[in-house]
């Protein structure tokens, strides 16, 4: 086990919502001497100097260059996972037996959420002092919950084709009729009286324990590696990197499972905001502000598909990357993931010269793939861009697998971008720094 790896687990471990994401990485922050900002106050910014800020779940952390920086070089991951979300009533007695109440939270596989331990965390938003509404993390740190299957002797078609029904087969037991309700117990937890719990944001999670897999310890087995694989490395290359001309930026985007579009996802004005506020305050007109953004580049870091060992033929055959093989460049003739060509050569030209291996990914094209969190923020600024990613099986599985070795790699690709500047020569064609 690695340094990197460790730091890796706790970090997981700490993260088993979007919320605790965006709190680990803000106390990671922290520690490394970064200094928050408000977006409901103004800013004062000095040149060398370290700030993050924090919109809900959503975490954008830069630092200032020692002079006024000719671009940004940025790169956006997402802390949120699929998952069952709480309804606002969080349990309800059926027949003989307490059930959580839940809904879909994203696309997950639903069959790998049965069967296993599952607890409860997220905020709460309690009423606090002088009509205040605080919010309030919590994480109910034991097993809680479960979500049974129906045994093979009662659904003798179990396991041909099986399907299953949100609002009927994926309710967690949680107890006996008689059970305390589950806002009960998570205001016992978060040492509040139950009525002034106003409002929460709660899902299940997998307490599972991230673990290495593999005869050599080559495969990592963990719950939410899409996306804290990226946000984690994204992070630990961002307070790594060395100064350059540019501004380097981390933003850790909420609700990319469900589309972005909210105060805390990349289809928010949050970045757009932020950078411009950064310009504001440096002193750029509009026209150097254009400029700035013009020589920016944003990566898009989000897990990719590795070739299945079981069905290959669900892959491209000329675009199929496998675990422990480097850095995925993702491409789309639909625009579904944001790399052109200026884009991906610029970031594999990057990785060539930081000795960091790459693949590419494009979907088989007669089935459709994902997207990413990369589209809709480039929408809202005229910065080039790429979608990357580490290889990885089971995606938006309760308990997903990747390779361990592709931590350090993504780590090395992304301290060698952010040690890069970019300059556009006199024809408009970019340079690297």
């Amino acid at each position: 086990m690695t340094e990197e790896l460790q730091s890796f687990f706790d970090y997981i471990s700490a993260s088993p919502t979007a919320p605790h994401a965006a709190a680990e990485t803000v106390a990671r922050l922290g520690a490394a001497g970064y200094e928050a900002l408000r977006e409901d106050t103004p800013w004062q910014l000095v040149m060398g100097g370290k700030y993050y800020v924090v919109r809900g779940a959503a975490v954008i952390a830069f630092r200032l260059p020692s002079e006024l920086p000719c671009g940004a070089m940025m790169v956006a991951a997402h802390g949120d996972s699929p998952s069952f979300a709480l309804t606002p009533s969080g349990s309800a007695v059926s027949g003989k037996y307490t059930r959580l109440t839940v809904e879909k939270y994203g696309g997950m596989l639903s069959a790998t959420w049965l069967d296993r331990p599952l607890s409860v965390a997220g905020v709460i938003a309690v009423r606090g002092a002088n009509g205040a509404v605080e919010t309030k993390p919590v994480k109910l740190d034991r097993d809680m919950a479960v979500i049974p299957s129906v045994a093979i002797h009662m659904n003798r078609n179990a396991n041909e084709n099986a399907s299953y029904n949100p609002a009927v087969d994926m309710q967690p037991l949680w107890g006996g009729k008689d059970a305390a309700s589950l806002l009960a117990v998570i205001a016992d937890e978060a040492g509040v009286a139950a009525e002034d719990i106003l409002s929460h944001r709660l899902w299940l999670y997998n307490r599972q324990a991230p673990t290495l897999l593999g005869a050599e310890g080559e495969f990592i087995g963990s719950a939410r590696l899409d996306d804290l694989a990226c946000a984690f490395t994204a992070l630990e290359a961002f307070l790594k990197a060395t100064e350059t001309a540019a501004m380097p930026l981390y933003a850790l985007f909420d609700n990319e499972e469900v589309g972005s579009a909210t105060r805390g996802g990349a289809g928010s004005d949050f970045l757009d905001n932020v950078l411009r506020r950064i310009c504001e305050v440096l002193g750029m007109n509009e026209e150097e502000r254009q400029c700035f953004e013009a020589r920016s580049f944003l990566v898009s870091a989000d897990n990719a598909h590795a070739v299945h060992p079981n069905h290959p033929e669900y892959a491209d055959p000329q675009h199929a990357p496998e675990m422990n093989g480097g850095v995925v460049v993702k491409y789309n003739a639909n625009c579904r993931y944001v790399t052109d060509a200026e884009g991906g050569a610029v970031f594999a030209e990057i990785c060539r010269r930081a000795g960091v291996p790459t693949q590419v990914y494009c979907n088989r094209p007669d089935i459709p793939g994902g997207s990413t969190l990369g589209c809709i923020a480039v929408s809202h600024m005229g910065v080039r861009a790429a979608d990357i990613g580490l290889a990885q099986l089971a995606m938006h599985s309760c308990f997903e697998t990747m390779g361990s070795r592709d931590i350090a790699f993504m780590i090395r690709a992304l301290t060698a971008f952010y040690g890069t500047a970019l300059g556009v020569d006199d024809r408009g064609n970019v340079c690297l720094i």
